[in-house]
C-alpha cells in the first residue's frame, strides 16, 4: 500500500509528466531570464538556480505537482543586495568586481537555512491560518503581475550611451508591423491552446501551440523577438551554459564575519518568508485543482534545501512559481515527475539544445502565460464581490492591490492582519448577558458568546454593579473565557462587587479559570461555584502572571 501511494506520488501518468514538465521548462525561460537582468545577475545564474531547487522541491517536496523555479517574487528582494554589495566589495583593502554576487550566494544559503528552520518547526501549518479571502486576493494579484510582466514583452531594448558616457539599455515600445506580427503570433499560440483540448487531451496544448508557433517564425523568415534575442538584448550572452559545479570562489571572496551576516541576514529572511508564503499558497491552490493535500512543513524543508544548494552551485534563490505550476496541472502534470523532467529539460536546453531554444519566439511564450493568467484569475471574485460580506470583499481588494505594488509578503501579512482584526471586531459584538431574578431576590447573568480581550468592555458594559441586589450570580455555561484579559475583567468585576458590600458567585467557569483564580487570591474559592457540568477547556493566558505555567494544566479536550 506504502509502495504504491509513492509510485502515485512520483507519477500517475508517465507521458502527461513529461510532455507537462516540458512545456514548464520553455515557459520559464523568458520568466527566469526577466528577473534575472531586474537582480542584475547574469541570467545563466537564474536558470541554474531555477534547475537545482526545482529539481529538489520536485523530489523531496510536499506537494506533487508544485513546480518551483527561479522566481521573481524572491529576485527582486536581492536587487539592493546586489547592488549594495558590488559597492562593499570596491572598499575593500583589495577590491572584489562582482562581490554582490558572493553577498546573493551567501544570502540564498541562509534563506535555505532559514526556510527548512521553518519547516523543522512546523510553521508551514501556520498557512492554513490564511483566510479564503486573501487565498483569492493573492491569485489575483499573482496574475496581475506576471499579465504585465508580458505586456513589457511588447517592446525591445536598445542600447544608450548617456551624457555621462555610461551605456544602459531602454525599453522602446513595438509598433507599426513588428507590433502587429507580434500580437498575430501571440493570437494564434492562445488560438491553439484554447482550440486544441476540444480535439484532444492526450498532449499537451501549450507545448503545441509552442512548435506550430515556432514553426511559423522559423520557416517563414519572420523577423521577431527570441529567447535568444531577448538575452542578448538584456546583456546576456546567450543560453549556452555549463553544469553547474561547487562555488569555490565564494569562500575566497566573502569574509565570514558578523559584518556579513548583518548585512545579508534582513535580506535572506525576506525572501525565505516571500518564497515560503508563495510557495505554501501555491500549494493551496494545488490541492484545490487536484482534490488532494499537500505537506507544508516537507514543502518548507525542500524548498530550503533546494536554496540551500543552489547557493552553494552559485545559482539564485526560489520558490514556487504559481504561473508555472497552474501550465503544469493543466498540461496534466500531477506526479513528482513533471517536476523533475522540467528540471532535467531546462538544464538539457542550458547544455545541449541552446541554439534550437534561443529560436522560439517569445510571442509563443507571451501566448502561453496570457492563457495561464486567464486560468489562474479568480474571476468568481467579480460575481461574488457583492454576495460577500463586505469586510471580506475589502480584504480581496487589498491584497490583490497590495500585490501589485508592493510585494507578496507584504500583501499577505494585511490579507491576515485585516481579517484577524475583522474576526475579533465581530466576535467582540456577539457577547451577550441574559438577566433574571430568582425567587430568593437572587440576580443572575447568563454570558453568552466568547469573553476575550475585545469583548472586555461589552461584558462590563452588561453589569450594574451598584444597582443589583445583595446576591449576584455570573453564569458562564454559554461563554468561553479565552485569555487573560477575559479573566482580568473578571477579577475587576468580582472585586468591584464586594467593594460596594454584595455577595458574587461564579459558575461554569473551565479548570484553568478557576486554578488561575485560585492562584490570584484565595478568596475566589468562595466565589466560585464548582459544578459536575463545568466545561473544560484550555485557557489562553499569561503564565507569568501566575506561580504555575499554564502548560502544567491538563485539560481533558480543547
Amino acid at each position: 500500500m506504502m509502495f504504491s501511494q509513492t509510485r502515485k506520488n512520483f507519477t500517475q501518468n508517465p507521458k502527461n509528466d513529461i510532455l507537462a514538465g516540458i512545456t514548464v521548462s520553455l515557459a520559464m525561460i523568458p520568466e527566469v531570464v526577466a528577473f534575472a537582468f531586474v537582480a542584475q545577475i547574469d541570467p545563466l545564474v537564474a536558470l541554474s538556480g531555477a534547475f537545482i531547487v526545482g529539481l529538489i522541491a520536485a523530489i523531496f517536496g510536499g506537494r506533487p505537482g508544485l513546480i518551483s523555479g527561479a522566481a521573481g517574487a524572491v529576485a527582486v528582494i536581492f536587487v539592493n543586495l546586489v547592488s549594495e554589495g558590488h559597492e562593499r566589495g570596491m572598499l575593500f583593502d583589495t577590491p572584489v568586481e562582482n562581490m554582490g554576487y558572493f553577498y546573493l550566494l551567501a544570502a540564498v544559503i541562509l534563506m535555505g537555512l532559514i526556510q527548512i528552520g521553518a519547516g523543522v518547526l512546523k510553521l508551514g501549518r501556520f498557512v492554513r491560518l490564511i483566510p479564503h479571502s486573501v487565498m483569492m486576493g493573492f491569485v489575483n494579484g499573482l496574475a496581475i503581475v506576471i499579465f504585465l510582466a508580458q505586456v513589457r514583452m511588447f517592446s525591445h531594448k536598445e542600447l544608450e550611451i548617456g551624457a555621462d558616457g555610461l551605456k544602459r539599455y531602454i525599453n522602446i515600445p513595438m509598433q507599426g508591423s513588428e507590433l502587429y506580427t507580434m500580437l498575430g503570433l501571440v493570437g494564434l499560440t492562445m488560438a491553439i491552446i484554447w482550440l486544441l483540448p476540444k480535439i484532444t487531451t492526450k498532449i499537451p496544448s501549450a507545448l503545441i501551440a509552442i512548435i506550430v508557433t515556432s514553426g511559423v517564425v522559423i520557416f517563414g523568415g519572420l523577423d521577431v523577438s527570441t529567447v535568444g534575442s531577448y538575452i542578448i538584448e538584456g546583456g546576456g550572452d546567450g543560453l549556452k551554459g555549463e553544469l553547474p559545479t561547487l562555488n569555490t570562489e565564494l569562500w575566497q571572496n566573502l569574509p565570514i564575519n558578523f559584518a556579513t551576516l548583518k548585512f545579508i541576514l534582513p535580506y535572506a529572511f525576506l525572501a525565505a518568508s516571500v518564497g515560503l508564503i508563495e510557495s505554501l499558497m501555491t500549494m493551496n491552490l494545488v490541492d484545490e485543482l487536484t482534490d488532494t493535500r499537500g505537506n507544508g512543513n516537507r514543502e518548507c524543508v525542500a524548498q530550503g534545501a533546494g536554496n540551500m544548494v543552489s547557493g552553494l552551485f552559485g545559482g539564485t534563490g526560489g520558490c514556487g512559481m504559481i504561473g508555472q505550476t497552474v501550465i503544469n496541472i493543466n498540461a496534466g502534470g500531477r506526479g513528482r515527475l513533471s517536476g523533475i523532467a522540467m528540471a532535467l529539460t531546462l538544464l538539457t536546453f542550458i547544455l545541449f539544445t541552446a541554439q534550437y531554444i534561443e529560436q522560439v519566439p517569445i510571442a509563443a511564450l507571451v501566448g502561453v502565460m496570457f492563457m495561464m493568467v486567464i486560468e489562474t484569475f479568480a474571476w468568481s471574485s467579480f460575481r461574488i464581490i457583492r454576495k460577500i460580506p463586505v469586510a471580506d470583499a475589502f480584504v480581496l481588494v487589498t491584497v490583490s492591490a497590495v500585490t501589485v505594488i508592493y510585494d507578496l509578503a507584504i500583501a499577505v501579512f494585511i490579507g491576515v492582519i485585516l481579517s484577524a482584526l475583522v474576526f475579533a471586531w465581530k466576535n467582540a459584538t456577539m457577547i451577550r448577558a441574559r438577566k433574571r431574578i430568582k425567587e430568593d431576590g437572587t440576580k443572575v447573568y447568563e454570558i453568552w458568546g466568547p469573553l476575550f480581550f475585545g469583548s472586555v468592555q461589552n461584558f462590563n458594559n452588561k453589569f450594574d454593579v451598584k444597582n443589583d441586589p445583595q446576591n449576584v450570580v455570573i453564569d458562564f455555561v454559554e461563554s468561553r473565557v479565552s485569555d487573560h484579559s477575559a479573566l482580568e475583567a473578571i477579577f475587576n468585576l468580582v472585586n468591584k462587587y464586594e467593594a460596594e458590600g454584595k455577595n458574587i458567585k461564579l459558575k461554569h467557569l473551565s479548570e484553568d479559570c478557576k486554578t488561575l483564580m485560585y492562584k490570584a487570591s484565595p478568596k475566589f474559592k468562595e466565589v466560585i461555584i464548582d459544578a459536575i457540568d463545568d466545561p473544560r477547556y484550555h485557557l489562553a493566558a499569561d503564565p507569568e502572571k501566575f506561580t504555575k505555567p499554564l502548560s502544567e494544566y491538563k485539560p481533558e479536550f480543547d
